[in-house]
């Protein structure tokens, strides 16, 4: 398989400019000046080219989480957020009990195996080692302290773990960050009422991640008249560590998400939806109360999914297109906007060769255009509805 790309806005992600994106066997071979003598040709009509967006912490999608232990159900939430860009992922559990957590794991496990045009990187465990007192939508009962989690029993399960959310100030939490990170799995801090010191101190035993910045997420409070800071500022103001970002509009307004980029700059965030099943869905209706697998009931309202009395997130509905619009309307340039869809989420989980438009790396591609509507989806350098005639359809 030999073609070339032309007339795209090429966004690397480190920059964006113009050429021949050539791709060869399922790789980018190279950006050419000029057009290829005698290569086929595909016109994208002044389209932006980008790396396929790599989401790390998605619930599910299309109706379907991992949560139901079935492998059939993690390939179809994965599959409805590729046709709208996501050619990478990360599928992510909820705090449960310990059997239904194995049963998820290993399905997504079983699941990365199967042959899809889309690729499963591996599982993020987000819990059950969560702080009460942050547990936002998490079920309450399933949440357990790190000192009485059986990591190997977990991995034996999905060997391809790959980021774990932990609350590190509970008993046990600095301990199996070092665990984690002896692993190659990535901690992140999440569902915290941790301090700022605490912070300091869990990058010190392998923490290099803070979970959804802003949401279930300790601030400054008051003890003794004195402001002690909290998860918020330390992902704020700390190099250790990457931000996710749930930039749907919804979770955090724009003078959040432009403090966010002020503060920490396009190489240290990472976006995320953290969509339930009912993210990458079309049938939602506005005011209807939903159930997840884990049992928790959520409202759809105002484009998110809501704690059914309305005093908190539950999580939301939106997929990665929609999250780099919200940083275009930040100010955000687009190729750093992209690149927080893309590179930075391969970086965090050492994945080399994805995330990037270079020489030797996946041709996992979008074309979309200014207001980041997905026209056409690859991986491996095919069209994941095998069809390139969508082009035509996006300038009809």
């Amino acid at each position: 398989m030999l073609y070339q790309i032309l007339n795209a806005k090429i966004l690397t992600p480190l920059e964006e400019t113009a050429g021949a994106v050539v791709v060869r066997d399922g790789r980018f071979a190279e950006i050419s000046a000029r057009p290829l003598d005698g290569v086929p040709s595909v016109d994208a009509r002044g389209l932006y080219l980008a790396p396929g967006f790599i989401d790390l912490h998605v619930h599910g999608g299309g109706r379907c989480t991992p949560m139901s232990g079935r492998a059939q159900d993690v390939l179809a939430m994965c599959r409805a957020h590729a046709l709208r860009g996501t050619t990478s992922i990360l599928p992510t559990t909820l705090a449960a009990p310990k059997d239904m957590l194995l049963r998820a794991v290993s399905a997504i496990e079983e699941a990365r195996r199967a042959d899809a045009p889309f690729r499963i990187l591996g599982a993020h465990m987000e819990g059950p080692c969560l702080n009460p007192a942050q547990a936002g939508a998490q079920a309450p009962g399933a949440l357990t302290l790190p000192k009485d989690l059986n990591l190997d029993e977990f991995l034996d399960a999905c060997p391809s773990v790959r980021m774990m959310g932990v609350a590190p100030e509970l008993d046990g939490g600095m301990a199996l960050g070092d665990r984690l990170a002896e692993k190659g799995v990535v901690a992140s801090i999440a569902h915290s009422n941790a301090t700022y010191d605490q912070v300091v101190e869990a990058s010190v035993h392998g923490y290099r991640d803070i979970t959804h910045l802003y949401s279930a997420c300790s601030g400054i409070v008051r003890v003794g008249g004195f402001r002690v800071p909290g998860v918020i500022e330390a992902g704020l103001n700390l190099d250790e560590y990457t931000v996710q970002v749930i930039a749907d509009g919804r979770h955090l307004p724009i003078p959040l998400l432009q403090l966010i980029y002020r503060c920490r700059g396009a190489e240290n965030i990472i976006l995320i939806t953290d969509g339930l099943e009912f993210a990458a869905a079309d049938d939602l209706k506005e005011g209807e109360i939903y159930t997840q697998f884990n049992g928790v009931r959520a409202l759809y309202e105002d484009g998110v999914m809501k704690l059914p009395d309305r005093t908190a997130f539950a999580g939301s509905a939106a997929t990665m297109d929609q999250l780099v619009f919200h940083m275009r309307k930040a100010g955000v340039p687009m190729a750093e906007a992209v690149r927080m869809a893309t590179l930075n989420p391969a970086m965090r989980i050492g994945e080399t060769k994805l995330g990037r438009i270079g020489p030797g790396c996946a041709a996992d591609f979008l074309l979309f255009d200014d207001d980041i509507n997905v026209k056409l989806v690859a991986t491996g350098g095919r069209a994941l509805r095998d069809d390139w005639k969508i082009l035509e359809d996006a300038r009809a």
